[in-house]
């Protein structure tokens, strides 16, 4: 079984898609072969936006993908934008397409990252939640949080949130360039409470690094 790693984020529009995008490109460049799953995508008109740009990013990272198809990368699609159980009329989501998904994968790669939608707690079906995909696949997590006004609460909320499930995972901080406030407003409780908090740019390498262990 290739290593599982699990992107989720505080909500969403924080940076998962960009998070998973620049830890294929630096785990290919230490010349592990990687892989790719974003076991549900919502807001598909034709083709899944995010799943399209993964296909296309780790064809070229990983020669043995060559033959796998988007339905591959992303088993449920949703054309509806909003969380799956809305998306599918509150019907339940049998995640055996993903199961099977995963199993055609993983003898492809090292290293095989899990791309979750929305925040932890975003619904799928009346039973489950993201979060609980986690724990389904066995896998390290990375929460990405953001940098703007509000940081701490939802950072705190979604730590707690996956300590309480007692999953193995580490944090980081995605910071964009118009931040401008983060040093003033919420960095200096990071650092008094969280003194080895990273930020995923700069950080890179040490979370690269980190997610392996």
């Amino acid at each position: 079984m290739s290593q599982r790693i699990f992107i989720t984020a505080t909500n969403t529009d924080i940076g998962k898609t960009y998070v998973t995008t620049k830890l294929l490109k630096h785990y290919a460049t230490l010349g592990y072969k990687v892989g790719v799953i974003k076991p549900i995508e919502t807001g598909v008109e034709q083709s899944p936006i995010d799943g399209s740009s993964l296909l296309t990013l780790v064809k070229t990272l990983n020669p043995l993908m060559s033959d796998i198809s988007i339905n591959n990368i992303v088993p449920i699609q949703f054309k509806l934008p909003a969380a799956p159980y809305c998306a599918n009329n509150a019907q339940e989501v049998s995640m055996q397409v993903v199961d099977d998904a995963i199993a055609k994968l993983e003898p492809l790669c090292d290293i095989l990252i899990i791309e979750g939608a929305g925040g932890l707690y975003v619904p799928i079906d009346k039973k489950k939640m993201i979060i609980d995909l986690i724990g389904r696949y066995n896998a390290m997590a990375l929460l990405v949080s953001h940098c703007r006004l509000g940081c701490i609460n939802d950072t705190i909320l979604s730590i707690n949130a996956l300590k309480a499930k007692e999953y193995n995972f580490i944090w980081t901080l995605n910071c964009h360039t118009d931040d401008k406030s983060f040093q003033e407003v919420s960095e200096p409780y990071f650092r008094d409470v969280y003194p080895d908090f990273t930020i995923f740019d700069r950080d890179i390498e040490k979370i690269a690094q980190t997610l392996l262990l």
